[in-house]
């Protein structure tokens, strides 16, 4: 056999690795080189399965996709080192802040300054000025019903996040962009956390001496920068970390401001309701809850109805959130929540305003403590004032008149019971015309001028003659004062000139009585203003405050006796027993002697009953006043008295211009009447202190003595006392 035909069989490791159509290896000797040309031919064949596999896959998107996650490698490399840094940081500051949080008993009552609660003459609370603070309430003692409202208003994922809501953040953001506002603009998103952090001022406390004002603090507490809200997160991390959730929820419970100077849902609920949080009910928690987003405009005692319509969405939303039933809800909504009988008469704002202003400034306005004044004040007396007030400038005084009226009633010891400062009665801060106007008094003054006379021992049958009368005043010239008529009657009684307010007589008996006397027994009657120096005196020239005129008129009452005018009767400091003032009468020294007092009550008698003051006439009761109207009839005045109480009226304009067809006898007597019927109402009618003088016994010369006059002055006295009186 040839050695072609002895040829051996392929291997079967030949087979296994031989490519299609590569031809077998013939020979051991040839192995090698074969296996070298296998080994190059793989080669090649895998750098062209590359290049296939780059063509099927476009080229160049393999780069860009491998350039993408180098990029995502880098930023993510960054971002969690970024945010492990941030992380790092923000547990130090929340670790900052946790360290110097303090317990929660020492947030509840944050007040920079204390409260003032004024009572009525009965022990009823009818004012509050201040901050108040109506005593530690807790998320446990609180009734449900405000818990929950306060809850589903805020923050209904209250107890489920750590202090910050991201969907509430975002949601926030979401509704302001929609609303044409900035993304940080109008709702915030805050949690009851975040809220309660920025009622804590991030922890700042109040220090009078580095702000302007205290509302400047406040100010600066609620900005909203973006600096501002990372570091209110901050604190507010803090707080989840110090705090229970119910401890969070007791602080923001007790340091929320809730409208007319309540600190806290317990001031608020006293305030409001007259009764104590824990004791509210579905409608009335609603409507505290309602209060949290604007306190001043949805307070109840500015608006009820607006406050009512707040509280209708809030109890939707306890509803929908499963805190009402829908029998609970539909009971809410049927009784919508209704002031006191205090807060919504809202009396005497006037009156506290003056008792305020009265006191030590520590114990009022700028007072540290919570401060307790029982007061002089009858709510009933009061309402009688401001009913008057109103029914008159409605019936009878024309629509929109500017016109302005005041009303004091006191009793006869200085107490003042009853105080209106303006036409509108429900106000607190208002300029008070009852105290801090100072207007002429007109005709009003003239029974001090007869006072001085009866004290000196003239007699009220004692006659002037009404005359023309002209004074030579130095410096001035001649002044000849006229009567309101034009005209003149001749010779009248002292009680006749008066009743019919004669303006001549006046001005003769004050020459004859003497205008120094005359300057001081007003002034110890207690009207305290700088008094007229000539004998324009004696008509009303002086200005006075309708206090120190109706509380000059109360010292003819108790029968010549000055009075202080005063309105509080006891201070204490909240839980204290002992008082640390107290003021049980206003009268003071003897001005005139008793029996010229009740004579001068026997004259002004008259001017109601036969005079000038006929409209201020009382069915059933003897009333003793006078009118008084000043010139041009800028003022017009009304101050009369029965046995019980003194009323003084004043009628004007704030800026001094003459009433239209008014007089002391008129508008000013109508409201002194409205008001005295109502404060009457139920009384017996007591009659007045007066005292009708005896017929008149000719006499040569009755001897006079003027006060402050030495008796080198007697012959000319006579002498002038001839010329006025006759012989």
């Amino acid at each position: 056999m040839t050695e072609s035909r002895r040829r051996k069989a392929p291997l079967v490791a030949d087979k296994r690795y031989a490519s299609k159509g590569r031809k077998p290896t013939a020979t051991k000797g040839t192995a090698k080189p074969a296996g070298k040309k296998a080994a190059a031919r793989k080669t090649t064949t895998r750098k062209s399965t590359r290049r296939k596999t780059r063509r099927k896959s476009g080229g160049g998107g393999g780069f860009f996709r491998r350039l993408f996650r180098w990029v995502w490698r880098l930023i993510w490399g960054v971002s969690w080192r970024v945010g492990a840094v941030a992380a790092l940081l923000l547990a130090l500051a929340v670790g900052v802040v946790y360290t110097s949080l303090p317990d929660v008993d020492a947030l509840l009552d944050g007040r920079a300054r204390g409260s003032v609660t004024l009572l009525d003459r009965d022990g009823k609370v009818f004012a509050w000025r201040g901050d108040q603070f109506g005593g530690v309430i807790t998320a446990d003692t609180v009734s449900p019903y405000l818990k929950n409202a306060v809850v589903a208003t805020e923050d209904k994922r209250f107890y489920r996040h750590f202090g910050v809501s991201p969907r509430g953040v975002a949601s926030a953001v979401r509704i302001n962009l929609r609303e044409g506002r900035g993304p940080l603009s109008g709702h915030g998103g805050s949690t009851i956390t975040q809220q309660t952090a920025k009622l804590l001022c991030l922890g700042v406390p109040y220090v009078p001496s580095e702000w302007e004002s205290e509302a400047a603090y406040e100010a600066d507490c609620r900005q909203g920068s973006l600096w501002r809200k990372g570091k209110e997160a901050v604190y507010a991390f803090a707080m989840e970390v110090k705090y229970s959730k119910d401890e969070i929820l007791t602080i923001y419970l007790n340091r929320a401001f809730l409208g007319s100077g309540a600190r806290g849902f317990e001031a608020a609920s006293q305030r409001y309701f007259g009764i104590s949080a824990a004791e509210v009910s579905p409608s009335q928690a609603a409507m505290l809850a309602g209060l949290l987003v604007a306190p001043t405009r949805y307070a109840p005692t500015n608006n009820l109805q607006r406050s009512q319509d707040r509280a209708q969405l809030v109890i939707g939303l306890m509803e929908a959130q499963g805190y009402l039933t829908t029998a609970q809800a539909s009971g809410a909504r049927s009784n919508p929540a209704q002031l006191s009988a205090a807060a919504a008469a809202r009396a005497g704002g006037y009156f506290a305003d003056w008792v305020i202003t009265e006191l030590p400034s520590f114990f009022g306005s700028d007072t540290t403590d919570d401060v307790v004044i029982r007061t002089t004040l009858d709510q009933r007396l009061q309402k009688s004032a401001e009913e008057a007030l109103q029914y008159i400038f409605k019936e009878k005084v024309r629509e929109g008149s500017k016109a302005q009226a005041a009303i004091v009633v006191m009793s006869a010891d200085g107490a003042v019971r009853a105080m209106v400062g303006g036409r509108k009665t429900r106000v607190s801060g208002a300029f008070n015309r009852a105290t801090q106007a100072l207007r002429q008094t007109g005709s009003s003054f003239k029974p001090f001028v007869y006072a001085t006379a009866l004290e000196l021992g003239y007699s009220p049958l004692d006659t002037v003659v009404d005359e023309p009368y002209c004074i030579n005043i130095a410096g001035s010239g001649q002044w000849c004062p006229k009567n309101y008529t034009n005209k003149h009657y001749g010779r009248v009684t002292l009680a006749d000139a008066l009743k019919n307010s004669l303006n001549i007589p006046a001005v003769k008996v004050a020459e004859v009585a003497g205008l120094e006397n005359v300057r001081t027994v007003a002034s110890e009657f207690g009207i305290e203003s700088n008094l007229a120096e000539g004998p324009a005196l004696a008509l009303g020239a002086s200005e006075s405050t309708l206090i120190e005129m109706t509380g000059a008129y109360a010292g003819i009452l108790n029968g010549g006796s000055a009075v202080e005018p005063y309105g509080l009767t006891e201070l204490k400091l909240l839980g204290d027993d002992a008082p640390l003032m107290a003021t049980s009468t206003g009268i003071g020294e003897r001005v005139i002697n008793d029996k010229a007092a009740k004579q001068l009550t026997w004259m002004m008698e008259r001017v109601v009953s036969e005079g000038t003051g006929g409209r201020a006439k009382l069915p059933g009761w003897q009333v003793a006043g006078k009118t008084g109207t000043t010139q041009a009839a800028r003022d017009a005045w009304f101050i009369g008295f029965t046995a019980d109480y003194v009323t003084g009226v004043w009628m004007g304009y704030d800026d001094n211009t003459p009433l239209s067809g008014v007089t002391g006898g008129g508008l000013p007597a109508e409201i002194w009447k409205e008001t005295m019927v109502r404060v009457t109402e139920g009384m017996t009618p007591t009659p007045l202190p007066m005292l009708a003088p005896d017929p008149p016994v000719r006499q040569e010369q009755p001897r006079r003595q003027r006060r402050n006059q030495g008796n080198g002055f007697e012959n000319a006295i006579n002498n002038l006392l001839n010329n006025i009186f006759g012989n």
